[in-house]
């Protein structure tokens, strides 16, 4: 049945109109009054779970629909892991952003590191935000997900250590010697923030910065993996039941 973020206030027996994005994805697959569809709210602070729903109306560019029962279902990770990446190149990062949301990432803040590639501020910045949030609800509509993760805005990693710190286990993916395996620094199910680099990794300095906050140093094994795919077979290993 397909599946769409809404987040509108649902509640059995209202009648409500879909968001844009929604209900011109429900025009595209041609489906007509009457029909069946479910929809989620997707925030962290909505009713969770997946509404059933039933097409009411469909206009040139409206669709209503009449929510039905609420199914207090939810497909979250066991543990809270927030990712800090390194933004990478061209569409590379909408495939992280896109897979990690599949893997059950609970934030994604994209890292504006010394070697990223992409450089984003201002205008440019906001678009891209929007376009990575629009990615992970695409995500979470296609993966069953009814939270879809929160997308920070791009930030420098001396940024990021200002803020107040998260309440998790920090580890940084690092080719410095005597690093330990990720399992053997991660035991437990507590929250936990991973950061990585972008292509090239993280310099020196930031590296020094991050241990000097708390990190601990973590390898995934002998093998170098490319930025877009380190964090996600991280969080495979660490969100995966």
């Amino acid at each position: 049945m397909p599946r769409f973020h809404c987040p509108a206030d649902l509640a059995p027996g209202l009648e409500i109109e879909l968001p844009p994005g929604a209900a011109r994805h429900v025009q595209v697959l041609r489906m007509q009054p009457g029909e069946a569809i479910t929809l989620f709210h997707g925030g962290a602070d909505g009713p969770g779970g997946e509404f059933d729903a039933a097409i009411t109306h469909m206009g040139r560019s409206t669709v209503r629909v009449l929510v039905g029962a609420l199914h207090a279902v939810e497909r979250e990770a066991p543990r809270a892991v927030h990712l800090l990446a390194g933004i990478t190149a061209n569409e590379r990062m909408d495939w992280l952003v896109e897979k990690a949301t599949e893997l059950g990432v609970a934030s994604i803040t994209p890292l504006l590191a010394e070697r990223s590639v992409l450089k984003l501020k201002g205008e440019r910045a906001d678009k891209k935000l929007a376009h990575w949030q629009a990615v992970a609800v695409a995500a979470c509509e296609q993966c069953g997900r009814n939270r879809v993760p929160l997308i920070h805005p791009a930030t420098s990693l001396a940024d990021w250590l200002r803020l107040p710190p998260h309440d998790s286990t920090r580890l940084l993916l690092s080719l410095r010697p005597g690093t330990r395996p990720l399992r053997a620094a991660a035991p437990g199910g507590g929250a936990l923030t991973f950061l990585s680099g972008p292509e090239g990794g993280l310099s020196t300095g930031e590296e020094e910065r991050a241990l000097a906050h708390g990190f601990a140093p973590v390898t995934l094994g002998t093998r170098v993996l490319r930025a877009e795919t380190a964090p996600l077979a991280a969080l495979a290993a660490l969100t995966l039941e």
